[in-house]
This record gives C-alpha cells, sequence and structure tokens, in this order.
C-alpha cells in the first residue's frame, strides 16, 4: 500500500504541556495498555467554532481545550475515561466515556452530565467513538474489549427523537466512524478487523448489506479514528503506522509521512489542515503530541449545517 500513495509531511503543532504529564498507573492501562505507567493517552480530537481544539485523556478522565496558538487549558478532570469528543451544532459538547456511557460536558464549569448510560436496563460494553449526522441524530460504537474471538461489538443510532436503535451488532471491535457526503452511507473503523466497515442506511435507517469498504494491513492494531474530506474521501488513523488518506472508491491516494511506529488514534480537520493525536511516544515523536499536515483537499465541515 505504500508504494501506491503520495507522501506527505507532518510537524509537531502542539505538545502536552510538562505541568500535565505524570507517570501513573490506571485501570484502563491495565486493560487497553498492557499495565503502562502512563503519562497520558490522548483521543477524541475536535475543533469548535472558535478554532480550539478539545481532546480527551482516556485514563486519567480529562479533557483538554488547546487554543489556535497551541496553548493547553485543563477544562475538566473527573471519574470517568472519556475517549470520543464531538460538538453538536447547537453547542453542546459530547463525550462517548468507556465507563459511563454518552456523557454532555460543560465547557465553561466542566461539569460532566450523564445522557445515555443503558439500553434497556444494560450497560454498554465500552462506548467509543460518534458522529453527528446533518439532521442532528447521533451516530456511536459500543467497542469494550470485542474482537474476532468475540464479534459482538455494536453501532448505535440515537435520534433526536430519543429513540436509541442498534444498527449493528456482531462487530469485532467497532471504533471511529464517519459518514459519506450522501450520508446514506456509515464506515465504521473497525479496528481487530484491520479494516474500515460500510454500512448502508435504508430509508427506514436500518443498515442492510453491511461490508468491508477498505481492507488495511499491517501495525499492530487497526483503524482508529476516522475523517471525510470534502471530495468525500476518507482519511484513517492506523496506529503504529500511519494517518491514510483513501479516495471516495476507497483507492489508497496518500500517507502522512511521521517515520515508523506512529501511534496516531484520531484525527480532524480545520480547513485543508489535519490534526493528528499521538498517544503514545516512539522513536521519533513523543506522546500526548497533536501533529499536523495540509492535505491536497480540505476536510468535510462540520458545522455547515447549523
Amino acid at each position: 500500500m505504500w508504494g501506491q500513495t503520495k507522501p506527505i509531511p507532518a510537524t509537531e503543532w502542539s505538545r502536552m504541556p510538562e505541568k500535565f504529564r505524570k507517570k501513573r498507573k490506571s485501570a484502563w492501562a491495565d486493560a487497553n495498555a498492557a499495565g503502562q505507567e502512563l503519562e497520558s493517552f490522548l483521543e477524541g480530537p475536535s475543533f469548535d467554532r472558535g478554532g480550539n481544539l478539545y481532546v480527551t485523556d482516556i485514563p486519567f478522565g480529562r479533557v483538554f481545550r488547546i487554543s489556535p496558538a497551541g496553548e493547553w487549558t485543563l477544562i475538566t478532570e473527573y471519574d470517568g475515561w472519556p475517549n470520543g469528543l464531538k460538538i453538536h451544532k447547537d453547542g453542546r459538547i459530547f463525550i462517548t466515556d468507556y465507563k459511563r456511557g454518552i456523557v454532555l460536558l460543560d465547557p465553561n464549569g466542566g461539569k460532566i452530565t450523564p445522557m445515555i448510560e443503558t439500553r434497556s436496563s444494560e450497560s454498554f460494553k465500552g462506548v467509543n467513538d460518534l458522529f453527528f449526522a446533518a439532521n442532528g441524530d447521533l451516530y456511536f460504537t459500543d467497542q469494550g474489549q470485542t474482537g474476532l474471538h468475540d464479534p459482538t461489538g455494536r453501532v448505535y443510532r440515537y435520534d433526536t427523537a430519543g429513540k436509541l436503535t442498534m444498527l449493528v451488532g456482531t462487530v469485532p471491535s467497532p471504533n471511529g466512524l464517519v459518514m459519506n457526503k450522501a450520508e446514506t452511507v456509515l464506515y465504521v473503523g473497525v479496528t481487530r478487523d484491520n479494516a474500515v466497515w460500510r454500512l448502508p442506511l435504508m430509508p427506514d435507517g436500518t443498515a442492510s448489506k453491511v461490508g468491508r469498504f477498505i481492507q488495511m494491513t499491517g501495525g499492530h492494531s487497526g483503524p482508529d479514528g476516522l475523517a471525510l474530506d470534502e471530495t468525500g474521501g476518507v482519511v484513517i488513523a492506523h496506529p503504529s503506522t500511519t494517518v491514510w488518506h483513501f479516495d471516495s472508491l476507497g483507492r489508497p491516494a496518500h500517507h502522512i509521512d511521521v517515520g515508523d511506529d506512529i501511534f496516531c488514534t484520531n484525527i480532524a480537520f480545520s480547513g485543508k489542515d489535519l490534526y493528528m493525536v499521538v498517544s503514545r511516544p516512539s522513536a521519533k515523536v513523543n506522546g500526548g503530541t497533536i501533529l499536523r499536515a495540509t492535505m491536497p483537499v480540505g476536510g468535510k465541515p462540520m458545522f455547515s449545517h447549523a
């Protein structure tokens, strides 16, 4: 796949300040990072209308806001494992919390409010990432510890009427997700299948004829965060290899040249600039770092439907 793509250079844009770094154990890392002591594990990059970048820190229940100048502010630190973060068109901040379900964040006071804690009185396996459709419907993944040994991960839609629907419940580790431009297809990064699945949505909103859209190769993990460019191409964070850019037909077009073994977990566009969260350190890039690369085309705007 490398030989078929064009490299795009990336540089460090901002790094978590030392005052927020303290290696320590956590129950999340015991299960998901081989018990390592971590300084942080960043995820969930999302821009607000002011150009501020929000990121989550899963094991330590932290959410940061990074200004356009790269200055970090701790918004909240609470008892949870925040993973995905998206900002609704009305300004509300939604978080998929691995421990607590879907929660809301008040960016002014840092208060966390539960929103969707259970389904039919059962807890979620461990929600991971989320995406808003233009009509306000919320799509999210319930990953937990699923994989090829236990393909029971789920993808849900929570519509504007408050109805929660499981679209598919047989996914080996559903992760990042994004819709195509027409919002007739939901793309889902399936980490343990090392693939991106394609979920066509029927007129009644159900999923049908689910299949693989892109089969990845290599790496120590699989697809994590996804983003869509303005032409309908898909950008994929593939931890331990790189970030990949595929066109709307799933053909490889570009990769981000940041060296070997780069643990980029998630991505977000701001115009043509792609921002990439590096969650774990490597020989060339520090963990807790945000990289930036200028892409050939811009990202699909998140707030065009406001």
